[in-house]
């Protein structure tokens, strides 16, 4: 799965600057991971491609029995297979589920002459990530040890996190998975073996009204600001389909234009607003009730979720360009998965 986004900057390579992410997620680590002042260096990595798959001397092969979603059970079968010339000695070994957050950071450094005058300020974005899930399981029981060429399988059952986060591109920071086996190696640096693991928002959260991101946003109908905003497609909306949209708005004002629009909010530390889909209307459309248009919502959006300390939520937007005065606008909360 691979998500673009249309918007910011481009990564300009910095020379010296680099950005980070733990283990397993430590494959770009560079200066892939960092940019320019007013760029984003994440807006052209997929969130798989930040997975390092081993480190050391055994390969693991993990065949999920079915997709991974936000709260249910991760079922599969897991095998190792040890270097045909390298052999694992370990305290204790453990599968784990592990979650990352990753965020694009604006950063400054003042460069001074001898007299500590500031002649110069460099500015820069670097991504820095850090692991807030690492839950271990103690079955299936790892073997500490395996002998050069053994293999060893078994199937493993793990929780998916109750209430998430999903797996997530918000465009400035990531949200990203994966399942892990880990040895604990005595005077040594740990082995391990990762797959990626796509952990897809559970709709059942969003109908329930679980967090921020339920409630308002999956009703069909709601008033806002003198007028209605109603979805007559089903909700949530999933990305890659057409949103079917329907104002009526009695108290909308003369304007030059209007339109509705499809917006996306998120609290990334250099995240941004978005339009992501637009269709123009009459502001006599939107008093009579004929404004009914269709959004087409992006493949690849992130899922509406508010979790790790992060958030992106989705709004209907009616307004109207009025001539010499701020604009004029309604709106409502839209859920997206």
């Amino acid at each position: 799965m691979s998500i673009k986004f249309g918007f910011g900057g481009v990564n300009l390579g910095l020379g010296g600057r680099t950005g980070s992410a733990p283990a397993p997620f430590d494959a770009l680590n560079g200066p892939r991971l960092a940019g320019g002042e007013g760029s984003h260096p994440l807006h052209s990595v997929a969130p798989e491609e930040l997975l390092r798959a081993t480190d050391g001397p055994v390969w693991g092969e993990f065949a999920l029995d079915k997709p991974a979603i936000v709260g249910e059970g991760i079922t599969g079968r897991l095998r190792l297979t040890a270097a045909t010339d390298a052999s694992v000695n370990a305290r204790k070994a453990y599968l784990r589920l592990v979650g990352l957050r990753l965020d694009e950071v604006r950063r400054s450094q003042d460069h001074r002459d001898s007299k500590g005058t500031v002649t110069w300020t460099e500015r820069w974005v670097e991504t820095s990530g850090k692991l807030f899930v690492t839950d271990a399981f103690l079955e299936p029981a790892i073997p500490p040890s395996l002998a050069a060429g053994q293999s060893w399988e078994a199937p493993f059952m793990v929780p998916a996190p109750r209430l998430g986060p999903p797996t997530a591109h918000l465009g400035e920071s990531i949200i990203a998975w994966a399942l892990e086996v880990r040895w604990d190696v005595p005077m040594g640096s740990d082995h391990y073996t990762a797959c990626y693991l796509p952990l897809a928002q559970h709709p059942d959260l969003l109908r329930a009204g679980v967090g921020k991101q339920g409630g308002q946003s999956l009703l069909s109908s709601i008033d806002s600001g003198g007028g209605t905003i109603g979805i007559q497609s089903a909700l949530p909306a999933p990305a890659g389909q057409e949103m079917v949209v329907k104002v009526t708005w009695p108290g909308a004002p003369d304007g030059r234009s209007a339109r509705v629009e499809l917006h996306r909010r998120t609290n990334a530390p250099n995240g941004q607003e978005g339009i992501l889909a637009s269709a123009a209307v009459t502001p006599a459309d939107l008093r009579s009730g004929a404004a009914e248009v269709r959004l087409m919502v992006p493949a690849g959006s992130a899922p509406s979720f508010d979790g790790a300390g992060l958030e992106i939520n989705y709004v209907i937007r009616a307004l109207v360009d009025r001539r010499f005065r701020s604009d004029a606008a309604i709106e409502r909360p839209v859920a997206i998965y």
